[in-house]
């Protein structure tokens, strides 16, 4: 049977959530601070056993949609109601209480794209609402679920730009949002306020009981957001986790050694001295919908695996 983990209810591009299984039996058995440096939607965190948790991401609006869910997340109930009514009141599919007969009727014509068929004037709408007032989270949050692949991507004039995507809120957005409620509910969270990841980690104080992990944006894929991460980056990295090792401070990284012909030979001859795992994925693509068969992922740790208590 395969074992998936928890899955954020940012359903982010790049998600860890299903590798998580392999990847958390690396982690040290008993941690005291989980920093996770590249939080994304949380997936790392989310599925994680630690006595505190402290998420970063560069991206201040993930940071925002975490902040908003955590705001929400002891009255997760009335929030996931009051999120029904604006999907109503902008006429948008909300499959988690039903299909109706349009929909059905787009279904047999439109088979890979019946949602988006039906929802895109009403998205269109939502989306125009929220570059009129950006504060609103709510609408930021809907746009993340009804948007092409569940992505976040701005302008130059700093406008929401993604189209809407064949997917709306079904079950799984209420189950995921129920789940990222418990966690923060019964964890200490914190949230940084949205830094750069040397930054972060030069601002934060780490002991020998805490633990690190870094997943970045990958160098050799193709994801809309490794368009802003570069050759200098990755150097930049493999330095400050140098300098952590130095200090003894426990850490771990996932990257990927080759992808579609391409490898990644600086990650390779820096990873040498340190413990490097393989990591099974099944990762499609978000371009083309092709599985990443010739993908070689590994996490990079200077951890010596621990056996596992639980």
């Amino acid at each position: 049977m395969v074992v998936k983990g928890i899955r954020s209810p940012l359903f982010y591009v790049g998600d860890k959530y299903k590798l998580m299984p392999q990847l958390k039996n690396l982690f040290p058995n008993n941690i005291d601070t989980f920093f996770d440096v590249f939080c994304g939607g949380g997936s790392s965190s989310l599925n994680t056993k630690a006595k505190q948790f402290i998420l970063n991401d560069c991206d201040p609006k993930i940071i925002e949609l975490h902040s908003f869910l955590q705001e929400n997340a002891i009255h997760i109930d009335e929030f996931i109601l009051a999120m029904h009514n604006i999907i109503h009141s902008y006429g948008l599919s909300l499959s988690e209480e039903g299909t109706n007969d349009e929909i059905q009727k787009l279904k047999l014509t439109f088979k890979k794209t019946y949602f988006a068929k039906y929802n895109k004037s009403a998205y269109l709408k939502m989306r125009s609402d929220y570059n009129s007032n950006q504060e609103n989270s709510s609408l930021l949050y809907l746009l993340l679920i009804y948007g092409f692949n569940h992505m976040i991507r701005f302008n130059k004039r700093g406008e929401f730009n993604l189209p809407v995507g064949n997917v709306d809120w079904n079950k799984n957005v209420t189950t995921a949002l129920k789940n990222y409620a418990n966690w923060y509910v019964e964890n200490e969270v914190k949230m940084s306020k949205g830094m750069d990841f040397e930054e972060f980690v030069h601002a934060v104080v780490p002991t020998q009981n805490d633990f690190m992990y870094f997943d970045p944006p990958y160098l050799i894929t193709t994801s809309d957001y490794n368009k802003l991460w570069n050759e200098e980056d990755d150097i930049r990295l493999y330095n400050l986790l140098d300098s952590l090792d130095n200090l003894g401070i426990k850490w771990g990284l996932s990257n990927m050694y080759s992808h579609k012909g391409k490898e990644n030979n600086i990650l390779r001859k820096w990873s040498e001295k340190y413990n490097v795992y393989s990591i099974k994925s099944n990762y499609i693509s978000y371009i083309d919908n092709t599985l990443k068969k010739d993908s070689h992922e590994v996490y990079v740790t200077n951890v010596i695996k621990e056996q596992n208590n639980d």
